[in-house]
């Protein structure tokens, strides 16, 4: 082979690097922010301080809160008609119960809604803060319960969505411990009276997962997906006087 020939090559091999190495600096990245986000402000809540603030000055009435993670945080990004007037989004992306109840002050009960709707979970069993057991986070979700009808703001507690998978924890068991945390929802909303709103017969494939076209990634409603989850929370809604 001659220089010209193994120079060529070296280029040409080097080339085929730079678009995996840009990648994983790009990852990287991510990670660094991601770690310093929860280092500097662990629940987040300058994430939508400035929203909230907005929404004080503005003397707006508000009927529901929509307190959660991506799935919630989606949900306004791909159907912005739902979240209309009176209907306030509050996803985070990527968090966990533990997060969120230290969120429920600023988010939530600082807006004096009527109603809240609860959706959370999915990265609690992802582990995304750590290790977490279920009884952890049955805890949380009765603690933001708590707060909520300690101020006065009525509880729409959801199941969790379904997935087979999630894209960011290759090989973690993710069916069976839905079907868990969901059948504690069910069994804690109807002992204490809380409005259980079940998502997983709209969503769900019988093996668990979420329905053909419902999520690109099997975890993340498409609009369609978010559209199905409408037509269930729509009637209660209605039935709680809610604007619908």
């Amino acid at each position: 082979m001659t220089p010209d020939r193994r120079h060529f090559l070296g280029l040409a091999a080097a080339s085929a690097l730079l678009p995996a190495a840009a990648c994983a600096a790009q990852e990287e990245s991510w990670e660094v922010k991601h770690q310093r986000q929860l280092a500097t402000d662990w629940p987040w809540l300058g994430r939508y301080a400035a929203d909230n603030a907005a929404l004080a000055a503005s003397g707006a009435k508000t009927d529901i809160v929509f307190m959660g993670d991506s799935i919630t945080e989606g949900w306004r990004g791909s159907r912005p008609d739902f979240f209309r007037p009176g209907r306030v989004g509050r996803g985070i992306s990527g968090q966990t119960t533990p997060q969120m109840v230290l969120r429920m002050m600023a988010d939530v009960v600082a807006h004096r809604p009527k109603f809240v709707h609860i959706i959370a979970g999915t990265n609690d069993i992802a582990g995304n803060t750590g290790p977490m057991t279920p009884a952890q986070t049955h805890d949380n979700l009765a603690m933001m319960v708590m707060i909520a009808r300690a101020a006065g703001i009525g509880v729409l507690l959801a199941s969790v969505p379904p997935a087979d998978g999630f894209p960011w924890k290759p090989g973690l068991p993710t069916v069976a411990p839905i079907r868990a945390i969901n059948a504690w929802i069910r069994d804690y909303a109807a002992k204490n009276r809380v409005t259980f709103v079940d998502y997983t017969p709209a969503l769900a494939t019988p093996a668990g997962a979420m329905r053909p076209g419902f999520a690109n990634d099997g975890v993340h409603p498409t609009p369609a997906g978010y559209a199905a989850m409408e037509k269930v929370l729509t009637p209660i809604l209605r039935a709680k006087g809610l604007p619908a």
